[in-house]
């Protein structure tokens, strides 16, 4: 199957179910910026798992079908291409992060970057188990104008656990520590949260030390499940 033959089978799939009553709520919670076939999660994935399995040849059709997908003006098209991409994230590498970081650009908002940083998470960790300095792409993230892309970079290492560069977490946390931006202050606090559970005296000690500079969201969300002196 083709990209091109994909996207139009999800597209059959999925239009017939719209329900326009719940694509004006999942509207509204989004702000009123983007259009929604109003499918709930569940019921979206089933419904394209039905398709059948994909064998995708290259990573290059792999990220054709997702940015096909992406082009279609209903949200829950966006959420398929997060979705395949995650399913087949073994199949790309550091090479396709500028595609990755395109996407995450195109119409962003909270729900879809979060759900490509995830899939960034899973090709990051894979390129540092061969190639340690592979990070050095999100030390370069970090600092892109974009605040969605700096976001990214602060969540890659979300579930990677003991493996996670503590230097370079809490690097990163102190670098963001002055932005006014919601969703940097939310992030730091959740990658550093996520870390905590495998590493709480690394992060109490991060925080008790930084508590001055970081902003009380990030605080609050880091100590969600610690207790700070």
């Amino acid at each position: 199957m083709t990209p091109k033959q994909f996207v139009h089978a999800v597209e059959h799939a999925l239009m017939p179910l719209a329900d326009d009553a719940k694509a004006q709520g999942m509207k509204a919670y989004l702000l009123n910026q983007f259009e929604f076939l109003g499918l709930a999660a569940p019921v979206r994935r089933a419904t394209v798992k039905a398709i059948g399995k994909v064998k995708w040849q290259s990573a290059a059709d792999l990220l054709a079908a997702a940015e096909l997908l992406w082009q279609k003006p209903e949200r829950e098209y966006c959420y398929t291409a997060v979705d395949l991409l995650r399913q087949h994230s073994a199949q790309l590498n550091v090479n396709d992060l500028p595609a990755l970081q395109a996407l995450l650009l195109q119409d962003a908002w909270w729900e879809t970057v979060d759900g490509l940083s995830a899939v960034i998470a899973d090709v990051m960790h894979a390129a540092v188990q061969q190639k340690p300095n592979a990070a050095i792409t999100m030390d370069v993230w970090l600092t892109h104008p974009s605040h969605w892309v700096r976001r990214s970079a602060m969540l890659h290492q979300l579930g990677w656990r003991l493996d996670t560069d503590t230097t370079r977490l809490f690097d990163y946390a102190a670098q963001l520590a002055d932005e006014k931006e919601f969703f940097i202050r939310k992030a730091i606090g959740w990658a550093l949260r996520d870390y905590a559970r495998w590493n709480p005296q690394a992060v109490t000690d991060f925080l008790v030390e930084h508590r001055n500079t970081l902003s009380a969201l990030t605080v609050r969300e880091a100590a969600k499940h610690l207790t700070l002196p």
